[in-house]
């Protein structure tokens, strides 16, 4: 049973799990925008744009895409600081909290040397080393965020990064917005760049006479966004698709409708392709939530962008026991779960595909997107079934050293021999034989 009326409010879907049509339920379960050939081949043109022309390019798309010329796209450090400065102090100190929390937390996360032994004589080492420079990606256009930002860039402090590289799309001004700037100031970022988009992916991805080629690119954005990093992915590593939010709740029989509610407009009103879906125990509920989905949504300042992302990818589903919403919850993947139940722990040890989980009603995603300290840099598009969130491990990469003394050398080589033999490789076959003891004699 889908919804098609206006003042439902319209969603994808409203109705029991049962009665998910195969369709219906494809549509919901396949999020990621990599299917949609016209995000996919556009995003590919403007990478190849970027690729040919760099910096010509990276204006040209300003013009287009922003409605801006850029002189240089490189952004002062002054200007930083200026607007860092011009704070107002609520928000200053509201971020100086979260810069605070995230490094805290980020820094529970640091990786140590691993050294382990598997025979006497023979050492095998994993050493994690801090990447030489990323590239943080800060969205723009319908909203700025210098969360992102701080997200991005504070871990990469923590775990020793040599550079940390900021982008975020211009604003009128030829600049990235003024939050954005002051974030970047307070997170200690090392260059700020004036652009947006899949263009600013390709710039960071494969450098340009003005940006900086990076190791890793970190960061959410848009599908474009989303689709840049994966096309990019084989000339630099990125942490992983983070596309449009998205939001599954899980409520039981006695949750608080309006809060499963509130929670569902507050992740839709991010852009019209954010999914947006409530898994409610009993029909009851399912009504009660619909019912405070409609007294609410005419207050919205974002409605356009709500009604766009209920409609498209907005679901509430019913089912009869809390098993069957944690399977379809895990079949589902979603960016944030809200766990809205009595047995927080129960539900909370059955799941196993999420970017991050929030425990309890109070747990609202808002404090996780904001001042927690976790990460809300999370994989999207339902690949939260093999990706993690960003962490400080997203960091750094692993130096694997093996040590062989004499005595193991010279009880590995037979058994090596014998490996080298049956793939045919006579050359490491007669490198293993030199350390028998009879050949060292």
């Amino acid at each position: 049973m889908t919804t098609a009326s206006v003042d439902s409010p319209a969603l994808r879907y409203f109705g029991p799990r049962q009665g998910l049509d195969a369709p219906t339920e494809r549509a919901l379960l396949d999020r990621t925008t990599s299917t949609d050939p016209a995000v996919r081949d556009a995003t590919a043109e403007i990478l190849a744009a970027v690729r040919a022309r760099g910096d010509a390019a990276l204006r040209d798309f300003a013009r287009t895409f922003d409605g801006v010329a850029l002189e240089r796209l490189e952004v002062p450090r002054a200007q930083w600081t200026a607007a860092l400065d011009a704070l107002a102090p609520a928000l200053r100190r509201a971020m100086e909290r979260a810069a605070r929390n995230i490094a805290a937390v980020h820094r529970a996360f640091l990786p140590s040397v691993i050294e382990v032994s598997p025979e006497p004589g023979i050492t095998i080492g994993r050493r994690p080393d801090p990447l030489a420079r990323v590239g943080v990606y800060a969205p723009g256009g319908r909203a700025a965020y210098p969360s992102s930002v701080l997200m991005g860039a504070v871990p990469a402090r923590v775990a020793g990064v040599g550079e940390v590289v900021v982008a975020s799309p211009p604003g009128p001004d030829g600049r990235p917005a003024p939050v954005v700037l002051a974030a970047a100031a307070l997170a200690e970022a090392d260059r700020v760049f004036a652009i947006g988009g899949a263009g600013a992916v390709g710039a960071l991805a494969y450098g340009t006479a003005s940006v900086p080629r990076v190791d890793r690119i970190v960061g959410p954005g848009n599908a474009y966004v989303a689709e840049a990093k994966l096309q990019v992915s084989g000339f630099v590593s990125i942490d992983s698709p983070a596309g449009p939010s998205e939001l599954l709740v899980i409520a039981d029989d006695r949750a608080d409708a309006e809060v499963v509610a509130r929670e569902m407009l507050g992740q839709a009103e991010h852009d019209p392709r954010a999914s947006v879906v409530a898994v409610a125990q009993g029909q009851a509920l399912a009504n009660r939530v619909r019912d405070a989905l409609r007294r609410l949504l005419p207050s919205q300042e974002r409605r356009a962008i709500i009604d766009a992302a209920l409609a498209g990818q907005g679901a509430i589903v019913w089912v009869d026991d809390l098993d069957d919403a944690v399977a379809w919850s895990n079949a589902y993947a979603p960016e944030h779960l809200l766990l809205c139940v009595r047995d927080e722990r129960l539900v909370l040890d059955g799941v196993r595909n999420a970017g991050t989980v929030f425990v309890g009603q109070t747990a609202s995603v808002s404090f996780g997107d904001y001042m927690t300290g976790a990460n809300h840099v999370l994989p999207t598009g339902g690949l939260a079934r093999a990706y993690s969130g960003l962490s400080t491990l997203d960091y750094f990469r692993w130096t694997t050293y093996q040590r062989v003394d004499r005595a193991a050398a010279g009880r590995l080589a037979a058994d090596v021999d014998a490996f080298a033999q049956a793939e045919r490789l006579p050359g490491h076959a007669a490198a293993a034989r030199a350390w028998t003891s009879e050949a060292v004699a």
